[in-house]
């Protein structure tokens, strides 16, 4: 995970400071870099419009800088990104000329009051992109991750190079991952096959019964104090239902600690 981009506020309640800082320190044990974009919306390009745009690039740059300034960088490259126009059009586009590894995101907010664990843009991000996300809390300090808890309910992986990441991560770290089989009332069979490329990177298998992933989840973070929790984004997967929208519900699904979601398949 070479390339690691933060998308800076997607909400009003979004900390990002933390965030960037987090995707520092996790680049600095990757050996990577960290792209901090933000978006601006250009004007029609006609008679001295051009210019004008250059100068909401520049600003935008500017205050993508000042924020950084405040950062320790610990020499890891983080570099400021202004993309024009929408966030959700403007990262694909990016990633097809700088191969982005990692999206870092945020939680909507720890508020109680706010019952959204994601909200409209970050969750669509999730949803719709072809790079994986880590999600991690608000004002999450890094620390060396040493037990990942990766939560499937199939134990088919259809993707090519799905596992990649958190490959690179328990290399990294010399981390050990726990794998947990989540089964609920729609288990099929075929589920319960667990495929090769799993069992080579597992130090453990558990099987649970649930009436629904998130308490299955809930039992055994609580059992097993992993500094990470890895999930799938598949159709029938760990989050099938709770994409039925781009929000994310807190009653649904919540996170304390990062969350990196794959891609398993379509």
């Amino acid at each position: 995970m070479k390339n690691i981009l933060v998308p800076w506020g997607l909400s009003e309640n979004s900390i990002t400071i933390s965030r960037i800082q987090y995707a520092i320190d996790l680049a600095k044990e990757l050996g990577g870099a960290v792209y901090v974009t933000k978006v601006f919306k250009e004007l029609s390009r006609s008679g001295s419009l051009p210019t004008v745009n250059k100068t909401l690039k520049e600003i935008t740059a500017s205050s993508i800088e000042e924020k950084l300034s405040k950062l320790d960088k610990k020499g890891v490259k983080v570099v400021a990104l202004p993309l024009e126009g929408e966030l959700l059009e403007a990262i694909p586009k990016f990633n097809l000329e700088n191969a982005i590894n990692l999206i870092v995101l945020g939680p909507e907010s720890n508020n109680i009051k706010d019952p959204y664990f994601l909200g409209e843009t970050s969750g669509s991000l999730v949803k719709k992109t072809e790079i994986p996300v880590l999600i991690v809390p608000e004002n999450y300090k890094f620390a060396p991750i040493k037990k990942v808890l990766m939560a499937i309910k199939s134990g088919s992986i259809k993707k090519k190079n799905a596992l990649v990441p958190i490959k690179e991560i328990l290399s990294t770290f010399d981390a050990e991952m726990k794998l947990l089989q989540v089964k609920t009332a729609d288990f099929l069979p075929e589920d319960a096959e667990i495929q090769e490329d799993f069992e080579e990177i597992i130090s453990s298998h558990k099987s649970s019964e649930n009436a629904t992933l998130f308490q299955g989840v809930l039992e055994h973070l609580n059992e097993n104090h992993p500094d990470l929790l890895c999930v799938f984004r598949r159709k029938r997967g760990f989050f099938a239902k709770l994409w039925e929208e781009n929000t994310v519900l807190k009653k649904d699904f919540e996170s304390r600690i990062p969350l990196l979601v794959l891609r398993g398949s379509d």
